[in-house]
């Protein structure tokens, strides 16, 4: 029973892991950007949670309804950012860690580097579960997989079956062809990095309902989001979410069954085995971007 409780609740928190992989591996797939500003962006969306929950006691998953815009209008702007300066892929990884640095600084200049986390009183998700005989269901871990299901679920489907999901794709594939189709590729790009902002904030928030959260945070996702991401394929939404799920649960696993030291080893295990012989994902037939 045990082992059922762990493999559930990874499976459940690995949609948090999606919801963090979705932005990166998007933005990777599609405009050739490794955007690790996007743990930025996490961060921000983290602590501007925090902040109007202690400022004004709202619900915490209310503060999507300000956090989401805002950082969609960031998201974008970056993106604007990187294509109006030419930013290659390979400089993209460079340029993107110093603004990921220089995010860090400014979340430590303004909360301190202490350990912020939601009041019990204003965070309703931080201890309630849902009990299904001998099995708990956390509420925020169950919040999480809804929203990725919502979110990566939802953009799978315009990716797959509108026209400007069609757009991205081809944009993906060949961005001379695309273009001489008469397909813009600055609006989608501002979009797409909007739409990458704009996840990021819902990754934050969540996050916070079970975690507390410091500067450093940021850097403690790099291995998980990253093994989602090559597992998961790049670009592919619904591999990504597979990916978070499954990621959950072998955390999960390994950390019942030998101890949490080894939890890195078998991740790194399963990226090194993903990119030998499956580079293109485990989770999808075809490379996406």
């Amino acid at each position: 029973m045990n082992a059922v409780q762990v493999a559930l609740s990874g499976a459940l928190i690995g949609g948090l892991y999606a919801l963090m992989a979705a932005g990166l591996s998007v933005t990777w797939g599609v405009l050739r950007v490794i955007n690790l500003a996007h743990f930025g962006l996490i961060l921000a969306g983290a602590y501007l949670t925090y902040q109007l929950v202690t400022a004004w006691r709202v619900d915490p998953i209310l503060t999507v309804v300000v956090t989401a815009p805002v950082l969609f209008v960031v998201g974008a702007a970056l993106q604007w950012a990187y294509d109006r300066l030419s930013i290659v892929e390979f400089n993209s990884l460079l340029v993107s860690f110093g603004l990921l640095i220089i995010a860090i600084q400014v979340a430590t200049n303004v909360w301190t580097a202490d350990f912020r986390q939601l009041p019990v009183e204003d965070n309703p998700y931080a201890t309630s579960a849902l009990h299904l005989g001998r099995l708990a269901l956390p509420t925020n871990r169950m919040l999480a997989f809804g929203f990725a299901l919502l979110l990566l679920g939802g953009g799978h489907l315009v990716l797959r079956n509108t026209f400007l999901g069609r757009g991205m794709r081809a944009f993906a594939q060949d961005r001379m062809v695309a273009a001489a189709f008469g397909i813009d590729h600055r609006r989608l790009g501002l979009l797409l990095g909007g739409a990458a902002g704009a996840s990021a904030a819902v990754a934050g928030m969540v996050f916070t309902l079970a975690n507390s959260i410091t500067p450093a945070t940021a850097y403690e996702w790099f291995g998980t989001v990253f093994a989602v991401v090559i597992l998961g394929g790049l670009g592919n939404l619904l591999g990504t979410l597979l990916a978070g799920v499954s990621v959950g649960v072998l955390s999960g696993l390994v950390s019942l069954i030998w101890s949490p030291a080894t939890e890195p080893i078998a991740l790194f295990l399963a990226i090194i085995l993903a990119l030998v012989l499956r580079p293109q994902g485990v989770f999808t037939r075809r490379s996406v971007a």
